[in-house]
C-alpha cells in the first residue's frame, strides 16, 4: 500500500489579522466611528444638561412670579367676622377672568377665599402653612374650565394677622397654569437642537477634515512604501512627523541590515570562490602533467585539506555576520571573564595579569557570538603582545532619550605597541605586527567585519596609561 500523497488543494488558513469581527480595518474609519458616537454622546448629554437648566430657570422664574402675586393678596383687609376683602385691582387682570390659568387662593381655618379665576376650574385646596412658611409645589393635576386635565405650579405663604390682641392665621396660594411654561420649554427645546444638530454636522465635516488632514503622513509612509517595494526608491525619507520617526527608522534599519546581509552573502560567496580557484587550479595542472600516483595521492589529500579548512572558514565568517536588529542586552563582564581564563592558560608561560574596569550598567546589544569574537580577538591581541598587564575597560555610550545606549570597549597592553605608520598596514587582512608572531592576520579582520556590522568604530593608539598598544572601539545606540 502506498502512502497517500499530500492534497496539494488543501485551504490554507487565513492569517491572523488581530482584528476582532466587527471591527473597522481603516484606521480612519475607526477614528471617524470612535469620534463621531464620542460628539454624539457629547452633544446628547450637553443638551440633556441645557434642557435641565433651562427647566430649572423658567420654574425659578415662574416660583418668583408666584411669590410677587401672594405678596399682594398677603396685604388684604378682613371685616369684622373675618371675611377676606381682596385688592380692589388685583396683581394681573387674569384673576378676574374665569380660566385665565392664573388662580388666587386665601386659605382660612373656617373659610376660604378663592378669586374671580378659580370659576370653572377644579383645582387642588391648599392646607394651612405655618406663618412664613413658603413651598412651591408643582406640577400638580387640575382640571380646566374646558373639562380637559391639566397641571398647574402652586405657591404657598403662610401668614399671621395680628387684631384685638388675638392672631389669625391665613394661607395665601397663587396657582399658574404650566401651558406656558410648556410652550417656553417645548419652543427652547426645538432651538436647542436645531442649534445643537448645525453645530454637530458642522463639527463632523471638520472632524473629516482634521482626520484627513492629521492621517495624511500615514499616507505618505505606505506611499514610500510602494515605492521601496517596486525598488523605486531605495528607503524611508526622514520628512516624518516625530511620532512616527521611530517607525520609519526601524524600516530603514531593517532594510539597511537586509541589504548589508545580502552584501556580506554576497562578498562570501566571492571570497569562496576565490579561496578555492589556486587549489582547484593546482589539481588541474597536476593532472595533466605525468605525475606519479603517489604523488599526486599527496598533493590531491594536500590541496582537498586547504579546501576544506578555507570552507570551514569562510562558512564561520559568514555565520558571525550579521546580527539581530533588535537583541537582547547581554552582560559584558561573564562574556570577558570566560574568554580571560582561557587565555591566561594559553599564556602561562608569560604570567601576564587582565584587569578589569568595567560600568555596571554596559550592555552588550547584539549576538552573543560577535562579542566573543570581538573581545576574544581583541584580548588575545593584547595577550600576544603583553608583557606584564592587560587593561579591559568597558564604558556606556551616550544615552539618547528613547533608545539604548551604546558601549565602549577598550582593550590596553604593556606591549612594544603600533607606530602610527603601521596602523592602516597592520589591520589589513592577512597582515601580521611580527611576522616571528604565530598567527594568519585574520583575528582584527574579523574584529572589523563586526564592528561594520555594528555600524561601530575602530580607533588604534597609543596606551597612556600602560604604554603599549590601545584599541578602542565604540559602537551606537539602536532603536
Amino acid at each position: 500500500m502506498t502512502p497517500a500523497e499530500p492534497n496539494a488543494e488543501a485551504p490554507v488558513a487565513p492569517r491572523d489579522r488581530r482584528l476582532r469581527f466587527g471591527q473597522p480595518r481603516s484606521l480612519r474609519s475607526r477614528q471617524m466611528w470612535a469620534a463621531s458616537l464620542g460628539l454624539v454622546a457629547f452633544l446628547a448629554l450637553a443638551g440633556l444638561a441645557l434642557d435641565r437648566a433651562f427647566q430649572s430657570t423658567a420654574q425659578s422664574g415662574m416660583r418668583e412670579r408666584l411669590h410677587s402675586f401672594a405678596l399682594a393678596y398677603a396685604n388684604s383687609d378682613f371685616d369684622r367676622e373675618g371675611n377676606v376683602i381682596p385688592p380692589w385691582d388685583p396683581p394681573d387682570p387674569r384673576f378676574k377672568r374665569p380660566g385665565s390659568g392664573l388662580y388666587a387662593q386665601i386659605v382660612m381655618e373656617h373659610s376660604r377665599w378663592d378669586s374671580e379665576s378659580t370659576q370653572g376650574p377644579d383645582l387642588p385646596i391648599g392646607k394651612m402653612l405655618e406663618p412664613g412658611q413658603q413651598v412651591f409645589e408643582g406640577p400638580l393635576k387640575i382640571r380646566q374650565i374646558s373639562g380637559a386635565e391639566g397641571q398647574a405650579y402652586r405657591f404657598g405663604y403662610g401668614l399671621m394677622l395680628s387684631e384685638d390682641e388675638h392672631e389669625v392665621p391665613y394661607t395665601v396660594y397663587v396657582l399658574q397654569d404650566s401651558t406656558a411654561l410648556g410652550r417656553q420649554v417645548a419652543a427652547f427645546r426645538a432651538a436647542l437642537w436645531r442649534y445643537l444638530g448645525g453645530a454637530g454636522v458642522v463639527l463632523l465635516l471638520l472632524q473629516m477634515f482634521i482626520l484627513r488632514w492629521s492621517l495624511r503622513p500615514l499616507g505618505v509612509v505606505i506611499d514610500e512604501l510602494k515605492r521601496v517595494q517596486t525598488g523605486t526608491a531605495a528607503g524611508m525619507s526622514e520628512a516624518h512627523p516625530r511620532e512616527l520617526e521611530p517607525l520609519t527608522e526601524s524600516i530603514n534599519a531593517f532594510i539597511q541590515s537586509e541589504r548589508e546581509n545580502l552584501e556580506r552573502q554576497r562578498n562570501t560567496l566571492a571570497d569562496l570562490a576565490h579561496s578555492l580557484k589556486t587549489p582547484l587550479a593546482v589539481l588541474r595542472s597536476r593532472l595533466d602533467s605525468d605525475t606519479g600516483e603517489a604523488e599526486l595521492r599527496e598533493e590531491v589529500d594536500a590541496q582537498l585539506r586547504r579546501m576544506n579548512d578555507l570552507v570551514s572558514y569562510q562558512l564561520a565568517r559568514a555565520a558571525r555576520s550579521g546580527h539581530q536588529l533588535f537583541a537582547a542586552p547581554i552582560e559584558i563582564e561573564p562574556q570577558a571573564e570566560q574568554i580571560v581564563v582561557g587565555l591566561e592558560k594559553v599564556y602561562s608561560s608569560k604570567g601576564v595579569l587582565c584587569e578589569f574596569e568595567i560600568a555596571a550598567q554596559a550592555r552588550f546589544h547584539g549576538e552573543t557570538g560577535d562579542l566573543q569574537e570581538l573581545l576574544g580577538n581583541l584580548l588575545e591581541n593584547a595577550f600576544k603582545w603583553a608583557k606584564s598587564r592587560v587593561l579591559l575597560t568597558v564604558a556606556e555610550g551616550e544615552q539618547v532619550i528613547g533608545r539604548r545606549a551604546g558601549v565602549s570597549i577598550t582593550v590596553e597592553d604593556d606591549g612594544p605597541g603600533i607606530a602610527d605608520e603601521r596602523i592602516a598596514y597592520v589591520l589589513q587582512r592577512g597582515v601580521r605586527g611580527d611576522e616571528r608572531v604565530q598567527g594568519h592576520g585574520i583575528g582584527m579582520s574579523i574584529v572589523q567585519d563586526i564592528i561594520k556590522s555594528y555600524r561601530g568604530e575602530l580607533h588604534v593608539g597609543h596606551s597612556q596609561e600602560l604604554g603599549g598598544a590601545k584599541f578602542e572601539v565604540t559602537l551606537p545606540g539602536g532603536f
